[in-house]
């Protein structure tokens, strides 16, 4: 846009509607600029006015270009003071409130490199090259001029201070906000509301700050929600978290994090897809040397009403932890748990999650909130239930009970593992619970590959689509908080970093992208080779009788794992969640109030969905066993 100096004639009318300036030279308008709609404003500094702007009862703005179509009302101040970066490069005390996993915040910055600058403090070159990337990057972003952009409307504000703000962000009542940046855009707006207090931040698009929350030093991810009172420092929060009511310290919140009450303190952990029960509490320190501990809650874990647990402590994917715990454990090689306290001891239930409405609801709900717009969208989140991460950690788990059941005395009632007790005449009943996982596992990556193949009868055929490439192959996998990636290509990845052959924000965004898309064949590497060992045959020698059996095995598991499911679901409509109902009446009113407030078992959603899957699994079973057979 082509600006100009106000005319003597436009200075009038501005002074007459009770503008004030330090310099009426700094101020740059555009050609076709009125005067009209702009009162009660002071201005300091240099300014940028684009088209179509209102300004009226600013009492101090400085140093902004102002855009296109933008409303400022109300506001006490908004300027920029000296040199800044807006938040980027910022340092802010994640998962350990003592110091030492710093997470250098920026504008672009996504979970996944988020996790590797906070986890990978065991190799100090790739830190400092990381560190180096986002301070080029910062430098970029340093400017003494700030930005309002298209679109934007900011009204009866407090102090806004050294604060970007992009295209149609909505900013209303906040109290104050300083050092920051707001990656709003046309598409996916941020909203930031009501008595907000905001200091030293990034807030990326979608998200919504609202109803007096206070946040410091925090990075706000793609479509967050934020509000009620809700207090936050030295805190990250990536896609889709939530934040409402209670209280966050020191969290790497990755996508999907969840905390709506009032009483809940999270504190020094790392997250994603977590929910947070009411009342939950953690203690990071021992009254020793101070709050240095930390923990970590893998993907999908919960937490019930009133939870305690003392960190250090590592809990398993998709586990629940119930009661309050006064020792360390790490339950991390076994997923789909729950977790209980008895007499002071931490107990462990493997595989018990498995089976809960909860588990099956949680992985089918996430894929639909997504609430980024953005077509660009930072954080790289995969929602598949068994993947060769998942997969890899039930196999450590079974072998660990294997090895716990050989070596205990049959007389002996529970085992201890890593700070966890279990009862040993459970470990039979989950180590085949977790074998039940690994056949559905195995049999979904089979038929995603073989589904539609309907025509030649040929097992050469068969074997060629199935056949992979090793070098794809790697046995480890991690869970980059909400990536699963191969430990190959990540260990690329960091030598890439390390190297300097990724020497940009951008650079580094684009090769985790890369490394999604080998996802389907790394993946279909790793979980070929676990069918080689279990059916004790190469892919290029696969017969129909595996085949076959690996089909059974799958439709026989998926059947009694959707059976199991439903009997827990079932359990939400028996006698017991009928007390409440039907208050002043016999059986008969109780039974009518229930269905008719909640339904029946057999016309519920869920339920209807589940049995339609189940229909599905064994029309799809069938149509292969029958193919198979005329090999």
């Amino acid at each position: 846009m082509n600006y100009r100096k106000l005319t003597k004639k436009e200075i009038e009318l501005l002074t007459i509607n009770r503008c004030f300036a330090d310099d009426w030279q700094n101020i740059n308008v555009p050609e076709k600029f009125s005067s009209e709609l702009i009162r009660n404003v002071n201005f300091r500094g240099e300014i940028f006015i684009g088209n179509n702007v209102l300004l009226q009862n600013v009492k101090n703005i400085s140093n902004y270009q102002i855009e296109d179509n933008v409303v400022l009302e109300n506001i006490s101040t908004i300027s920029i003071e000296g040199e800044t970066t807006f938040g980027n490069g910022l340092e802010i005390s994640v998962l350990n409130e003592g110091g030492g996993r710093e997470l250098m915040i920026y504008d672009k910055l996504s979970s996944q490199i988020a996790y590797m600058l906070v986890t990978c403090r065991h190799d100090p070159k790739l830190i400092e090259k990381l560190r180096t990337i986002i301070k080029d990057y910062t430098n970029s972003r340093k400017s003494s001029m700030g930005k309002i952009g298209r679109g934007s409307s900011i009204k009866h504000c407090g102090m806004i201070k050294n604060v970007w703000i992009e295209e149609s962000a909505i900013i209303e009542g906040v109290a104050s906000l300083n050092e920051g940046t707001i990656l709003s855009s046309q598409i996916d707006q941020v909203f930031i509301g009501n008595g907000v207090i905001a200091n030293k931040f990034i807030i990326q698009s979608g998200s919504i700050i609202s109803d007096s929350a206070i946040i410091d030093h925090c990075f706000i991810g793609q479509g967050v929600r934020i509000g009620k009172q809700f207090s936050a420092e030295n805190s990250a929060f990536f896609s889709n978290c939530e934040g409402f009511h209670g209280e966050a310290i020191s969290i790497f919140a990755g996508p999907y994090t969840v905390t709506h009450h009032k009483s809940t303190l999270l504190i020094a952990a790392l997250f994603s897809f977590y929910n947070a029960g009411s009342g939950t509490n953690q203690s990071n320190h021992m009254y020793k040397l101070g709050p240095l501990h930390q923990a970590i809650l893998e993907r999908g874990s919960k937490t019930g009403s009133f939870t305690y647990m003392l960190w250090p402590s590592r809990v398993g994917a998709y586990s629940v932890v119930i009661g309050k715990h006064y020792s360390n454990f790490d339950a991390s090689e076994f997923p789909f748990s729950y977790i209980n306290e008895k007499d002071g001891k931490s107990l462990l239930i493997p595989a018990k999650n498995l089976f809960t409405v909860g588990t099956r609801r949680d992985s089918q709900k996430w894929p639909t909130r997504d609430r980024r717009k953005d077509p660009v969208k930072f954080d790289i989140v995969q929602f598949d239930l068994f993947n060769p991460y998942m997969v890899g950690k039930i196999l450590i788990g079974s072998n660990t009970m294997k090895e716990l059941l050989e070596k205990a005395p049959k007389d002996q009632e529970y085992v201890s593992y890593k700070g966890l007790h279990i009862k040993r005449l459970l470990l039979k009943t989950c180590i085949k619970y977790y074998e039940m996982a690994i056949k559905i596992y195995m049999g979904q990556e089979l038929i995603k590959r073989i589904a539609d193949i309907k025509t030649e009868n040929d097992i050469t055929r068969i074997r060629k689509i199935l056949r992979y490439d090793n070098s794809f192959f790697s046995e480890k996998w991690i869970d980059a908080s909400g990536m699963i990636i191969s430990k190959k290509d990540y260990d690329l990845l960091i030598e890439g970093v390390k190297s300097g052959s990724i020497k940009s924000v951008d650079l580094l965004a684009e090769a985790l992208r890369s490394i999604l898309v080998k996802y389907s064949d790394s993946s279909w590497a790793w979980c070929a080779k676990l069918i080689e060992e279990r059916y004790q045959t190469k892919i290029s020698e696969i017969n129909k009788d595996h085949l076959i059996q690996i089909i059974n095995d799958w439709q026989d598991n998926s059947l009694k794992l959707n059976n199991m499911i439903l009997m827990d679901a079932e359990k939400e409509f028996d006698q017991t969640s009928k007390i409440g109902f039907g208050i002043d009446g016999d059986e008969e009113i109780q039974n009518k109030d229930f269905e008719n407030v909640r339904g029946k078992f057999e016309e519920n959603k869920f339920t209807v969905e589940l049995k339609k899957e189940s229909l599905e699994i064994t029309n799809k079973a069938d149509e292969l066993l029958q193919y198979f057979s005329k090999m």
